[in-house]
């Protein structure tokens, strides 16, 4: 696939002498770029201002002017990213690594072998255009696959996101709580992308997964023949993760070997791959997650104190999603435009009704199981409107959680009440909608009177 950046390609010409840069613009020409030119200083400005411009060369001495270098300069202050050639005489190769030192990519000798130049000119050019595609395809990864951003309007979670910011720039080590699903590790890579370690890399390891062995040999590597099946040298996550962050999650699952081994590791920020002698040194951001509780685990000895004082420098707890109902709408339109546009879809909405009961549903699977929802729902959906029947496991009566349809422990009595006037309401809606809002045929089917059914339109605002 041709990539996005290489599809046009600009050079700018400025030289006063009018046989070279004749000469200069027929060559390259013929290689496919979009040539402009200029004998003096001025020209060459005015035609950075209205074109976008991929490469310059610049004779080193212009009338008008002792040398190129300060058109070098103003073109870089207009162009951070363009790249400049200087041409340049033997008697002059002093101030062409000057030149260098001030932003130019390299120089050309005259005189000027024309297979060099070109040589030269679409090395750099290639190398600028996979430099911009690797951001390109980073961002794109960024955005669809390791999502940091925090989609919220719940002021607790605000407030985690707020501590987030207060320390994102530091060393301190992090310790997320809350049940799985909340986004525990989308807040880690928020605090990771968002900082100054951000150009760093995020390496994650999931502690419960995997078995002591193998844990060691994932966090800290191991050296050719140091076990059985070790038959070449292994990079841990704490090297990968250098000068960027480990997030390590469900750290509560962690054997006690293991976690003796960790707590070293943070109080030398060395260490050795397994089955070698030679010390490593790093500087990794930890952050850790569980959706366990520490405080019964510590005091029934299954994890170290000294090891979670290490973890817990600072703390952020995340709210089941149940508890933070508001951010179910953000969420929704959220992952709808995600699949909308990883399936190509058109999908505008979801049925107010069916909205009302994803509100009100309990979420044990909290934003987790609202993306798979989602996910599976757009894949399902043939119009332009998400209902129940796009589900394959619907939202039914029996997933709701009582607790939850009421907001707090109510009698029962009047639990039944509100739980049957949530449902009346559905059907009565649904009837009225069948029906094109004909009211005597609505009231037939359901078997009330028009009257009794006009007050139950007033009463739910139907």
């Amino acid at each position: 696939m041709n990539s996005p950046f290489r599809d046009s390609r600009s050079i700018l010409i400025i030289d006063d002498e009018e046989g070279i840069r004749y000469g200069l613009e027929k060559l390259f020409i013929r290689e496919g770029y979009r040539v402009y030119s200029s004998g003096e200083y001025e020209g060459a400005i005015a035609i950075t201002k209205k074109n976008k411009i991929d490469v310059a060369l610049i004779d080193i001495r212009l009338k008008g002017k002792d040398d190129g270098i300060s058109l070098l300069r103003e073109l870089k202050d207009a162009e951070p990213e363009i790249i400049i050639l200087i041409i340049t005489g033997y008697g002059s190769i002093d101030s062409s690594v000057r030149a260098m030192k001030e932003g130019a990519a390299d120089y050309i000798l005259k005189p000027i072998d024309n297979a060099k130049l070109l040589d030269v000119v679409n090395k750099k050019v290639e190398i600028k255009s996979l430099r911009n595609e690797n951001s390109y395809l980073k961002k794109t990864l960024l955005d669809s696959v390791f999502t940091y951003k925090f989609i919220t309007d719940n002021s607790e979670v605000k407030d985690v996101l707020k501590v987030a910011d207060k320390i994102k720039n530091t060393s301190a080590s992090v310790f997320i709580t809350g049940e799985s699903g909340t986004g525990k590790e989308v807040l880690a890579r928020y605090i990771h992308f968002t900082s100054n370690r951000g150009g760093g890399t995020f390496v994650g390891i999931n502690c419960a997964a995997l078995s002591d062995s193998l844990l060691l040999s994932e966090l800290f590597g191991h050296e050719k023949g140091s076990f059985t099946g070790a038959i070449e040298q292994k990079i841990g996550k704490f090297e990968l993760a250098d000068l960027g962050t480990l997030f390590m999650d469900e750290i509560g699952d962690m054997s006690p070997d293991v976690q003796s081994k960790l707590l070293r590791v943070l109080e030398e920020r060395s260490f050795e791959r397994v089955g070698g002698i030679k010390k490593i040194q790093v500087d990794v951001r930890v952050i850790a997650a569980t959706n366990r509780n520490m405080k019964e685990l510590i005091k029934s000895g299954q994890f170290r104190q000294d090891l979670y004082y290490r973890l817990n420098v600072i703390s952020c707890h995340l709210p089941p999603l149940r508890k933070r109902m508001e951010d179910i709408p953000l969420l929704l339109n959220h992952f709808l435009k995600q699949y909308n546009q990883r399936y190509n879809k058109n999908i505008l909405g979801i049925h107010s009704e069916l909205l009302e009961r994803l509100v009100r549903y309990n979420w044990p699977g909290n934003v987790r199981e609202l993306q798979n929802m989602i996910n599976q729902a757009v894949l399902l959906c043939e119009g332009n409107e998400i209902s129940s029947c796009n589900f394959q496991d619907s939202i039914t009566p029996e997933r709701f959680d009582i607790m939850n349809l009421t907001g707090k422990v109510k009698p029962l009595k009047s639990s039944i009440e509100e739980i049957v006037s949530y449902y009346e309401k559905q059907l009565i809606s649904k009837v009225l909608s069948g029906n094109k809002h004909n009211r005597s045929k609505t009231a037939n089917e359901l078997e009330i009177t028009r009257k009794t059914l006009a007050r139950k339109i007033e009463k739910y605002n139907l």
